[in-house]
């Protein structure tokens, strides 16, 4: 776990800042210079553009990492390498066709509520590219282990951009329809750094001769598209629902409080940048005792580092919205729901890395379809019935059936298990905390009763974590801290 711990840290401190400017926009910048109508419609556009990124990147990012780790020579790394470069363009060019073509058809089931949308459509499949072109460059210096500048670049460069357009807005430098224009401009910025920063790591050497194993390449590539559509589509697709049903600006309401919600996903999102290319490789050599103990690792430290920040967001969000304009103030249960969809699917460590890279990865497929068509039936019964929280409702629902059945699987088919005693030891310090500090309020300002609180959740959920040796890397960690505190 050495080089995960040593990047993971580095990436979580990036993902940090990155989610820290995120928060600076999303709460305060979108909130009062944009206005709810055009938020919503923000938020709209890039949930549909993320939905069509596995699409317009073919897979690429996941096949790249699996297959690379199998090529034995450099010539058919270069080969290879250079294959997956151009393999996102045969169902780019079909797909923006399409778009093209039946661009008045495809607007019509969105346009019905929400005509104002209609200028910007055109929008989320070019945007969608340079989020698929640059989740394959991404995936270009993963396998040569060096996630943490690419980090960098996808966390905190688009947030920068989008914080100096939103203060363009509020300075009258940039019209509001020409800040959701900007956003595509701020896309495009991150795919071009991230194609630099692959070419100074591995320079391609460009080869057009066909893989020996281009049946299994596209065979895994379709799946992905089709398992990444799934796993974006729980993430996303609710944002896409709710303009069918609700007014736009109900969308503005949603994003705030899931944004809250993401960020108990950040410690999972910066050490499974490193994990999945280490997962791959166990697997291609069949090191599965090694693998059943990263499994295990990954598990209990998200555990630990995410009940950490789900404590501190469950045990500070109404002091948390008191800070954000009150007309934003309607998804405080959406945090609930969110969060805890969030939290399960990190306890269950890097499941997702090790059935990507499996035989088997064919027969989940059809359990993440199904899950899709749960997730959107639950969304038409739920959002009429209870707006916003019925999306959040019909997401947690739908992330903790799709998790259990992936869990299961692996249980029975590899017999890997993630959990061990101290998954049981770290949900009883969460819960213990969670009740000592919930119902505990200062009648300071809030960003002061913030502070005050968030410090002490820290020292005893730290204290509690140590003393009972939850993980043995966070202990080892914290050891080396103390040790150069007292040197």
């Amino acid at each position: 776990m050495g080089i995960v711990i040593n990047q993971s840290v580095k990436n979580t401190v990036i993902t940090y800042f990155g989610f820290g400017i995120g928060a600076c926009n999303a709460l305060f910048l979108y909130t009062n210079f944009l206005g709810k109508t055009h938020y919503g419609m923000v938020a709209f556009l890039l949930s549909a553009s993320n939905i069509m990124m596995p699409l317009m990147a073919f897979g690429v990012h996941n096949t790249l990492i699996r297959f690379y780790s199998r090529c034995r020579s450099e010539a058919e790394r270069e080969k290879f390498l250079s294959f997956m470069l151009l393999m996102p363009l045969f169902l780019i060019i079909p797909v923006t066709a399409i778009s093209y073509f039946f661009y008045d058809q495809i607007a019509y089931f969105i346009l019905a509520r929400n005509p104002t949308i209609r200028p910007f459509l055109w929008l989320i499949p070019l945007i969608g590219i340079f989020m698929g072109y640059f989740e394959v460059y991404y995936a270009w210096v993963k396998v040569h282990m060096q996630s943490v500048f690419g980090n960098f670049i996808s966390e905190v460069l688009v947030r920068v951009v989008v914080m100096a357009m939103l203060f363009a807005v509020h300075l009258d430098w940039l019209s509001k329809d020409g800040f959701i224009y900007g956003l595509c401009g701020a896309y495009l910025l991150q795919f071009l750094a991230m194609k630099i920063y692959a070419m100074y790591v591995k320079a391609p050497v460009l080869s057009f001769k066909v893989p020996h194993n281009i049946r299994e390449i596209v065979g895994y590539s379709f799946f992905i598209i089709l398992s990444g559509s799934v796993a974006v589509l729980l993430l996303d697709f609710d944002k896409v629902m709710i303009p069918a049903y609700e007014n736009i600006s109900s969308n503005a309401l949603y994003s705030v409080a899931i944004f809250i919600a993401t960020v108990i996903a950040v410690p999972s999102r910066a050490m499974l940048q490193i994990i999945y290319p280490i997962t791959a490789k166990l697997m291609s050599e069949n090191k599965l005792d090694e693998l059943n103990d990263l499994y295990k690792k990954s598990a209990i430290n998200l555990q630990v580092f995410g009940g950490l920040v789900m404590l501190g967001i469950f045990l500070n969000i109404k002091q948390l919205y008191l800070l954000i304009p009150p007309e934003y103030s309607g998804g405080l249960l959406v945090v609930f729901l969110i969060g805890l969809s969030k939290f399960y699917d990190m306890v269950l460590g890097n499941n997702n890395a090790i059935i990507l890279n499996t035989q088997y990865y064919r027969s989940v497929l059809f359990f993440g379809l199904l899950l899709v068509f749960m997730m959107i039936g639950l969304n038409m019964l739920f959002i009429p019935m209870f707006g916003i929280v019925g999306s959040a409702l019909a997401t947690l629902i739908s992330v903790i059936v799709y998790n259990t059945i992936k869990l299961m699987f692996i249980v029975r088919k590899m017999n890997l298990y993630p959990f061990t005693r101290n998954t049981v030891k770290s949900l009883g310090i969460i819960s213990l905390v969670f009740v000592l500090f919930y119902f505990w309020d200062f009648d300071f300002h809030p960003i002061v009763s913030i502070a005050i609180k968030s410090t002490l959740i820290t020292l005893v959920y730290g204290y509690l974590n140590f003393r009972f040796a939850i993980s043995a890397e966070v202990n080892e960690l914290v050891g080396k801290v103390i040790s150069r505190i007292r040197r």
